[in-house]
């Protein structure tokens, strides 16, 4: 009790509250998501996403070879498809030459020691923006497994490490792992979205690849038969378990920072290490308000990394990898 006991007393000095802290950020717990296209030097800023970029695969190289230097040892992959590659079924997303693939060989081409996750996702392929297949006005479940199935096999032919299904399509992950399986393709790893909320923090990362649901009548214009109810918090270890019964090695709680409750429901409950996505919105606000002149962008972005972690996420992929990297 009080005065024998004095909390200030660990407070007291830098040096005292580095002794004791007991959340630690460094660049190995960063997955780094990285926005592919094609073309020759390209480095094409995204408006909503101020600092962030996308890259043809030429400067690919180079990023990914500045990204293993500051000690980040993990990318994750998506691709801007060129319109008229778009379809309903996303036939592009199987092409061995395709985008995403090529993405993947140039990565492990420069790095071959840098992890490759790959986005697993009809959406960028998608002419309605879905993360399924569209028919009679609804996102079709069993179909789209079917592909999303395929898709992940020509990732790891291409020499993915770990696929990354973040459609939420019902029992995705079992055919994903039974197609990886019969392919004799058993050391590829699933990194399954398996808490992805249906959230209005979404949108820069649809500006980036231009992915958004289109406005098409009769057809959804979100993603809320698919995507968790915000509102939910049970639901979300229903739909991890399920996930890990099917053979996820890693799941995921995305968004970050309004779901962290959710993040450690599940740290506290799985078995798996349990990754979390600070999305594109997450990104914007700190850069916008940053720019304002109304926060501190890097005291606020390590705040918000720090808690992500200390809520119970074993990595964490941020648009802000590169900037942590550097100051940690």
């Amino acid at each position: 009790m009080f005065p024998l006991q004095r909390h200030r007393r660990l407070r007291q000095n830098e040096s005292i509250r580095s002794l004791i802290r007991e959340t630690h950020l460094s660049p190995t717990d960063f997955i780094v998501p990285l926005f592919v296209v094609e073309g020759k030097g390209v480095k094409d800023e995204i408006a909503s996403m101020p600092n962030y970029y996308r890259f043809s695969l030429d400067l690919l190289v180079k990023e990914v070879r500045e990204l293993w230097q500051l000690g980040l040892k993990s990318v994750l992959l998506f691709v801007k498809v060129d319109e008229k590659l778009k379809d309903n079924r996303g036939e592009e997303a199987t092409n061995p030459n395709g985008l995403m693939q090529r993405a993947i060989k140039t990565v492990k081409d420069a790095v071959p020691e840098m992890l490759v996750m790959t986005d697993v996702a009809l959406d960028p392929y998608s002419i309605y923006g879905h993360d399924g297949i569209v028919d009679q006005g609804k996102i079709v479940n069993d179909r789209t497994n079917s592909f999303l199935a395929q898709m992940a096999l020509s990732h790891a032919q291409a020499g993915a490490d770990f696929v990354a299904p973040s459609d939420m399509m019902d029992g995705r992950i079992l055919e994903i792992r039974s197609v990886l399986e019969d392919a004799h393709f058993t050391d590829i790893g699933i990194m399954s979205y398996s808490a992805k909320f249906a959230s209005a923090f979404y949108g820069p990362f649809r500006d980036a690849l231009d992915s958004a649901p289109v406005d098409v009548k009769d057809i959804p214009k979100d993603k809320k038969t698919y995507q968790m109810d915000p509102a939910n918090r049970s639901e979300a270890l229903k739909e991890t378990f399920t996930d890990i019964d099917e053979g996820a090695d890693i799941v995921m709680v995305k968004p970050g920072l309004c779901y962290l409750d959710i993040v450690r429901d599940i740290a506290n409950e799985v078995e798996v290490p349990v990754a979390v996505y600070q999305v594109s919105g997450e990104y914007a606000m700190i850069k916008a308000a940053s720019e304002k002149g109304w926060l501190n962008h890097d005291a606020v972005m390590l705040e918000q990394l720090t808690a992500i972690k200390r809520a119970g996420a074993s990595m964490i992929a941020s648009y802000f990898a590169k900037d942590a990297a550097k100051l940690l």
